[in-house]
């Protein structure tokens, strides 16, 4: 191989910089940047902030992006929020299959011992999940028992399995 075909070395910090110069000004001349979305706007949060990754912040709050947080955090959030995550479902294989995933992800990250805060959300317990879930479902439907006439107490009629919602 004969020294003309050869990459050139980059020896100096001056010589990276050349290219790099020669490599932005060949760019404008071709137009590469005009009609960027942003153009002549001033960075916002440049110098409003101290914490050092605001703008990747900025990033995912104008891409609404979510889930990217340690498992520790997600599975706090979800937590929090698990029983209206199940009452939207509506048939009780749904709730089992969400409920074995969640204890799924969080026997991972208690076990993944690599990076991130300590995981202190528990494993639901499935059965009890699911009585839970039932119980809400049926104060949901079910209306308020009528006062009988003459009684100064409330009869609850106790709900039968085979009487079904007509829509």
């Amino acid at each position: 191989m004969n020294e003309e075909s050869a990459p050139r070395r980059v020896n100096s910090l001056e010589d990276r910089n050349a290219i790099v110069e020669s490599a932005l000004d060949e760019a404008i001349r071709r137009g590469d940047f005009d009609d960027l979305p942003g153009l002549g706007k001033p960075l916002s949060g440049l110098h409003s902030s101290q914490d050092p990754d605001w703008w990747i912040k900025a990033k995912m709050d104008h891409e609404d992006m979510s889930g990217v947080a340690p498992a520790a955090f997600q599975l706090r959030k979800e937590n929090a929020v698990l029983e209206e995550t199940l009452d939207v479902f509506t048939k009780e294989s749904d709730v089992r299959t969400y409920l074995a995933g969640f204890n799924d992800r969080v026997r991972a990250a208690v076990m993944d011992l690599r990076e991130g805060p300590p995981v202190f959300t528990p494993p639901r317990k499935v059965e009890h999940e699911i009585a839970a879930w039932h119980r809400r479902r049926a104060a949901k439907s079910d209306p308020p028992p009528a006062p009988t006439a003459g009684q100064g107490e409330e009869r609850v009629q106790p709900r039968r399995w085979w009487r079904r919602k007509r829509n």
